[in-house]
């Protein structure tokens, strides 16, 4: 199965540094049941585009509260693609978390797939989301519309063999 997990380039190096992401359980994204009942109408490559945008946003609150924090990190959205047993995978139960998944085990780094991760000219509106996300949480409609600004930049795909290019 492939799930979607949400990362920063800091914790990007220390999942090279460990040779695996973790430790288990793990929360990710993924095409699950209640997903595919949810979006009848999409395909295999729309649900996993839906998984993937649940941990891009994901991604954006572990941002946030790294630098809650206190730690100054790149204002980058991070997600790992990876191949997981279906067996070490359980799904969420609540409406809202409808593509959330649990992990089992730990991700080796042989089983990740690729790393999706914002181009630098987002920077500006993933900044601008952190920041509004406190106040998007209360309801503001103008935080929310940052946050939107956040999800219209697209994440750039990566490969295994370029992550060293990502953290170096």
């Amino acid at each position: 199965m492939r799930v979607y997990l949400p990362c920063t380039l800091p914790a990007l190096a220390r999942v090279v540094t460990l040779g695996e992401l973790g430790p288990a359980p793990l929360t990710g994204y993924a095409v699950t049941p209640a997903l595919v009942e949810w979006y009848v109408s999409g395909d295999t490559e729309e649900l996993e585009y839906v998984a993937l945008t649940e941990a891009a946003r994901a991604s954006l609150r572990m941002l946030a509260a790294d630098r809650a924090d206190g730690v100054r990190v790149a204002a980058r959205r991070v997600v790992i693609a990876a191949e997981v047993p279906d067996g070490s995978v359980s799904a969420g139960a609540e409406l809202e978390e409808r593509a959330r998944v649990r992990l089992a085990a730990a991700i080796p780094m042989a089983d990740i797939a690729a790393v999706h991760v914002d181009d630098l000219s987002a920077v500006e509106d993933i900044e601008a989301a952190i920041v509004a996300l406190p106040a998007a949480d209360r309801g503001d409609d103008d935080a929310r519309f940052a946050l939107d600004g956040a999800e219209a930049n697209d994440l750039l795909w990566y490969a295994t063999q370029e992550i060293p290019d990502l953290i170096g």
